[in-house]
């Protein structure tokens, strides 16, 4: 192991807000001192199929702990997820069956080792403690917190002064989320910077239960795509990390220049040193911001899908995007009418996924027939063999007859 002090200087690199980083540093000494690895715990809840990248900020922090020495322990929560993390919504989730929570979590279990080393990890499901409690169990658990207490978070606040319904299960949800840092006697917690209560709930849990309180590790959130929102699946402002390489890259491309900085740092594993080299850079004007932002769309690209794909992906994009070209391997769809509505042709070539979806493209002027722009969504398109159609700037279709 490092000595201490350079583990904690490597681990705060990115990091929002640690409670408290004394007792970090004494935990690493200890740590060092008997060789003995911190358990270092992160909680998911599968509410959707798949991780993006948005997922992977608090994956990277939890491998550099994993190569300095550490135990990851995962937790999957089975449990929690049924309720949903109310943490930053202004309106509670809808639920989720056991099954549909499983489901996610088999991708889950199966994506996470992109980042993770299996061998210092520890996966484990909530539901293992949680479904063999009692009544009297849950009792207890909802004893050590107060209604005010629960109140003092924003989120919770603003809802009540807003007359916006608040269910009990929601306010559940932090101490179940507690309780998993005292199941699996964790010595860190890591979590965006909007799990800071439930994180430090965790803490008061685990002095209740005698324990040593675990250290709060908080990782900034990642924009989305729109460059407003927090990276979701919902929002579909996301680049998932098992996204087709073009896919991967075309989306990064479109990232607002004044993120790819935050985005080199949470997301990547390039050195700091690098990035903050690339800072000046840029600064100078000694690099132009779609170089920079290449060369982070090559990264990402690279870590999830290996060199090779990112290039391939890289010279697919310049064509396409520089060279006005078409991409090397568009899918073909067969037809046999003579004639089809557009927006029928635009659901059966995969391109949209509903008929208001493929009205909407058309009315924001998304949609080309053979690089013309279609702007008639009553449309009846004569089919020829060969025709390529475009839905935005990265969805191509060949048209066969």
């Amino acid at each position: 192991m490092l000595p201490a002090k350079e583990q904690l200087k490597l681990l705060a690199r990115g990091v929002a807000q640690i409670v408290s980083e004394e007792e970090l540093l004494k935990k690493l000494e200890q740590s060092v001192a008997t060789n003995k690895p911190l358990r270092i715990k992160l909680g998911v809840d599968p509410t959707s199929s798949d991780i993006h990248l948005g997922h992977t900020v608090p994956l990277q922090k939890l491998r550099q702990f994993q190569d300095l020495g550490h135990t990851a322990v995962l937790i999957i929560g089975d449990y929690t997820a049924q309720i949903g993390d109310p943490s930053g919504r202004s309106a509670t989730r809808p639920r989720l069956t056991h099954d549909e929570v499983l489901a996610n979590a088999k991708t889950y279990q199966e994506q996470v080792f992109k980042i993770l080393k299996p061998e210092q990890t520890e996966i484990v499901f909530n539901g293992d403690w949680f479904s063999k409690m009692s009544f009297s169990d849950v009792a207890n658990m909802t004893s050590k917190i107060t209604v005010a207490r629960m109140l003092e978070r924003d989120d919770f606040a603003n809802r009540y002064a807003n007359n916006q319904p608040i269910s009990i299960l929601e306010f559940i949800y932090p101490l179940m989320q507690a309780t998993d840092s005292v199941k699996i006697e964790a010595d860190v917690e890591l979590g965006g910077t909007d799990q800071i209560f439930n994180i430090l709930l965790g803490r008061d849990l685990q002095r209740d239960a005698g324990m040593e309180p675990q250290i709060a590790m908080c990782l900034p959130l990642l924009v989305g795509l729109d460059g407003v929102n927090k990276m979701s699946k919902s929002l579909k402002n996301y680049i998932g990390i098992t996204e087709d390489p073009n896919e991967m890259y075309g989306k990064t491309m479109s990232l607002a220049d004044e993120l790819m900085l935050t985005y080199f740092e949470l997301v990547t594993d390039i050195d700091k040193a690098e990035i903050d080299q690339l800072k000046k850079d840029l600064e100078n004007n000694k690099i132009h911001p779609k170089e920079a932002k290449s060369k982070l769309a090559m990264q990402i690209v690279t870590q999830y899908h290996g060199k090779e794909a990112a290039i391939k992906a890289k010279e697919e994009f310049d064509n396409v995007f520089k060279a006005g070209g078409l991409p090397e391997d568009i899918p073909e769809f067969s037809f046999s009418e003579d004639k089809i509505w557009i927006v029928k042709l635009l659901v059966d070539c995969d391109l949209v996924k509903s008929n208001s979806e493929a009205r909407r493209m058309i009315e924001q002027g998304g949609v080309k027939l053979n690089n013309e722009k279609i702007e008639d969504g009553s449309l009846d398109v004569p089919i020829e063999d060969g025709m390529v159609l475009q839905v935005g700037k990265r969805k191509f279709a060949r048209i066969k007859k």
